[in-house]
C-alpha cells in the first residue's frame, strides 16, 4: 500500500506482533522545496536517515509489516508533535514556553539540518506548515496506528520497532564501555515506552548478530516512542539508532562496502524479533561485524 506520504510493505502472512517503521529515510524531495532551500542537494540530505528503509526491507519476509516515509525529514519531521511549530520559522506562530527541540530549529517543520545549517532564507506561511502536516504527517501516523491496532487485535500486543540512524559523531562524546562505542542505541524512554522483557529481547537480537548495543544514551526516543509506547495497554515502542558509519559514507551519502553485510545481519535481527524460522539457526555469539576505520 502506498500514497504520497508513505509506503506499507506487508507480509504475505502476518505472523508477528512487531511493526517496523522508518520515519526519517524518505528521499522524495518536492521540487518547490528544493527551489526554496538555500542548501545544495547534498547538504539538504544531511538529516536524512539514508538507506535505513533498505536495511530493514526484509521485515515482510519474516511476517511483519514495514512502514516507510516518502518525504524527507528536512521537509517534515514525523518524529515531532504537530504542535511543535517553530515561531522563528513559521509566520504568525506564538511562542509556547520552552521547547528545546523547537528552540534549536528541530520542530515538526525543521528550520535547520544537521550541523545547525539553515534550510530557508526567510519564514514560511503558517498555511504551508499546516498543509504539510495535513498531507504527510497525519496520513503517516494514521497508517502507523492502523498497523499497531492490527497487530494488537491479532496477537494481543503490538511492538513498534522505530528504525533510525545516527551520525557517528553523535557517539564520540559517550564514555567507551569496555573500550568501544555502541553500534546500536535502543531508546525506550528509560522503561516508559516498552516492557523490560521486550527491550531485553530486542537487545539480545542485535547482540547475537555481532552488534554492540547501548540503551537510552545518547538517544532515548522522541515523539513517536513517547506517543506510541503504552506498555500498560500491551503496545510497546522501541527506537533503534544505528551508527551510520557502519554502512554508509556519511559525507557522500552512499552505501559503503559494509552495507550488504549489515543488511544480512539485520535479517537475523528481524528474525529474532519476529520469532520467525530463521531464529532456529545455532544461537551462539556472532563474529564481530566488519567495521570501517571511521567507526572505531
Amino acid at each position: 500500500m502506498s500514497d504520497d506520504a508513505f509506503s506499507v510493505f506487508s507480509p504475505q502472512d502476518l505472523c508477528s506482533a512487531a511493526v517496523f517503521a522508518s520515519p526519517h529515510s524518505g528521499s522524495d524531495y518536492p521540487e518547490h522545496f528544493l527551489q526554496e532551500t538555500i542548501l545544495d542537494n547534498q547538504r539538504i540530505r544531511s538529516s536524512e536517515d539514508a538507506f535505513v528503509d533498505q536495511l530493514f526491507s526484509a521485515a515482510p519476509d519474516y511476517g511483519a509489516p514495514l512502514l516507510t516515509a516518502k518525504k524527507p525529514r528536512a521537509y517534515l519531521d514525523l518524529n515531532r508533535s504537530p504542535e511543535e511549530l517553530d515561531p522563528a520559522l513559521i509566520e504568525g506562530v506564538a511562542r509556547r514556553g520552552q521547547n528545546p527541540r523547537v528552540a534549536s530549529g528541530l520542530g515538526v517543520i525543521p528550520r535547520v539540518v544537521a550541523g545547525g545549517r539553515a534550510i530557508y532564507r526567510g519564514k514560511l506561511p503558517v498555511a504551508e506548515a499546516h498543509r504539510r502536516i495535513e498531507n504527510y504527517w497525519k496520513p503517516y501516523h494514521r497508517a502507523l496506528q492502523r498497523l499497531l491496532d492490527q497487530a494488537h487485535e491479532r496477537f494481543g500486543q503490538a511492538i513498534l520497532v522505530d528504525c533510525h540512524s545516527m551520525p557517528h559523531e553523535a557517539l564520540e562524546s559517550m564514555p567507551r564501555r569496555a573500550g568501544y562505542l555502541p553500534d546500536v542505541v535502543l531508546g525506550d524512554r528509560f522503561g516508559a515506552a516498552a516492557s523490560g522483557e521486550i527491550v531485553d529481547r530486542i537487545e539480545a537480537a542485535f547482540a547475537r548478530s555481532g552488534l554492540r548495543v547501548a540503551r537510552n544514551a545518547p538517544f532515548a526516543g522522541a515523539y513517536i516512542t513517547q506517543s506510541y509506547g503504552r506498555p500498560s495497554r500491551n503496545q510497546h515502542a522501541v527506537q533503534v539508532e544505528i551508527d551510520r558509519s557502519l554502512y554508509m559514507d556519511e559525507d557522500a551519502i552512499r552505501p559503503n562496502q559494509n552495507f550488504a553485510a549489515l543488511q544480512e545481519a539485520l535479517c537475523d535481527v528481524i528474525a529474532d524479533i519476529t520469532g520467525s524460522e530463521r531464529q532456529s539457526r545455532d544461537v551462539k555469539e556472532a563474529a564481530p561485524m566488519p567495521r570501517p576505520l571511521a567507526a572505531e
